[in-house]
């Protein structure tokens, strides 16, 4: 099949079965212009997530913060609460950080082409193509994990991943559609989304079949090709949570690093071998008695992490303090850890 009928039926495939999402126009539509503020603001959440977790939270965004310059701004805090959940909190910071930039450098609106975008912080090579493509119909290659998939089934590229990553951007690139590039992008991404799935794909249903190479083989899942992963290191710590009238006690965590500039609860460290006793003694945000109520587990890319968990109730004045109703505030990590210490505490 030629390059040029291929793109046909992908396209024409994409007409009929594009995905309503909150942040897009209908396939086609010449005469709607994509917000780049929105489509920003989706690839950034998207990345590391699912459209179905994220659009909540996009949603709240808008609400929230309707422009780029309403989000620039925010207050720091009031920003990560809201992206509490997302995980990847480094990309909060970096959307504010990017925020700031249009406002302060671009008198409020996007870059519309690659490269400008490419020198606004927190802007990586993904999300400048994909600004670049969607929001302003340039011809930029648009590749991320969905795409991924679909050139190497297409091409039944046996270098794994990630090693194959240059490889397949290449032949992504060498499809790129100039007269629809925004409309190109997104039909890619939907058909590894909804058809070319990483397990049970639809084959009987897509329009590349006749072209795809990892089908022919009879064995499509079998692509990409994957280096085996290491297991993940793990870590254990303690979190204690303070209690008080309704509130507990949090931590604003350093801006850099791990849940950077998120609040949390007080703790030790997170290490290999978990804190000994004057460790823990040390870390103690108060000298109050504290008792064990259980323990938590925490998968983050790259180590599981064990937190036990103990509570008190008293004052600790140099804390900040959250209402127990407002602990979705939190990280994923220290929610769990607090609720584990109230339905304990509610249990007794």
């Amino acid at each position: 099949m030629t390059p040029d009928r291929l793109q046909a039926r992908i396209r024409d495939w994409y007409r009929a079965n594009a995905r309503t999402l909150p942040w897009r126009r209908p396939p086609g539509d010449g005469a709607v212009t994509p917000d780049p503020y929105r489509v920003w603001l989706s690839e950034v959440m998207l990345q590391q997530t699912t459209v179905v977790h994220a659009a909540p939270y996009y949603e709240t965004f808008l609400r929230r913060w309707p422009n780029v310059t309403a989000l620039a701004d925010a207050e720091d805090a009031e920003v990560m609460a809201a992206w509490a959940g997302l995980g990847y909190y480094a990309r909060a910071r970096n959307l504010l950080a990017c925020a700031r930039a249009v406002r302060d450098l671009c008198a409020g609106r996007f870059p519309d082409t690659e490269a400008a975008l490419l020198r606004l912080p927190g802007v990586g090579p993904y999300t400048a193509a994909a600004v670049a493509a969607i929001a302003f119909d340039r011809p930029a290659n648009v590749v991320d994990g969905n795409v991924e998939r679909v050139m190497s089934r297409l091409f039944a590229v046996e270098t794994p991943l990630p090693a194959a990553r240059a490889e397949l951007r290449d032949l992504a690139a060498g499809l790129v559609d100039a007269a629809a590039p925004g409309d190109w992008a997104q039909a890619l991404m939907d058909l590894g989304a909804t058809i070319c799935r990483p397990r049970a794909p639809r084959c009987d249903l897509c329009p590349a079949a006749e072209a795809c190479a990892a089908r022919a083989s009879g064995a499509p899942e079998a692509w990409p090709r994957k280096t085996a992963r290491g297991a993940r290191p793990d870590r254990a710590g303690v979190a204690f949570v303070l209690r008080q009238g309704g509130r507990i006690a949090v931590v604003r965590r350093p801006p850099r690093g791990l849940l950077g500039g998120m609040l949390g609860l007080p703790g030790t460290a997170w290490t290999a071998g978990g804190p000994g006793t004057a460790e823990i003694a040390a870390a103690a945000p108060a000298d109050l008695d504290w008792r064990e109520v259980g323990s938590v587990d925490h998968v983050f890319t790259h180590f599981r992490l064990t937190l036990r968990v103990l509570m008190a109730d008293g004052d600790a004045p140099a804390l900040e303090w959250l209402a127990e109703g407002s602990l979705g505030d939190l990280p994923s990590v220290f929610l769990k850890a607090a609720r584990r210490a109230l339905g304990m505490s509610a249990a007794g």
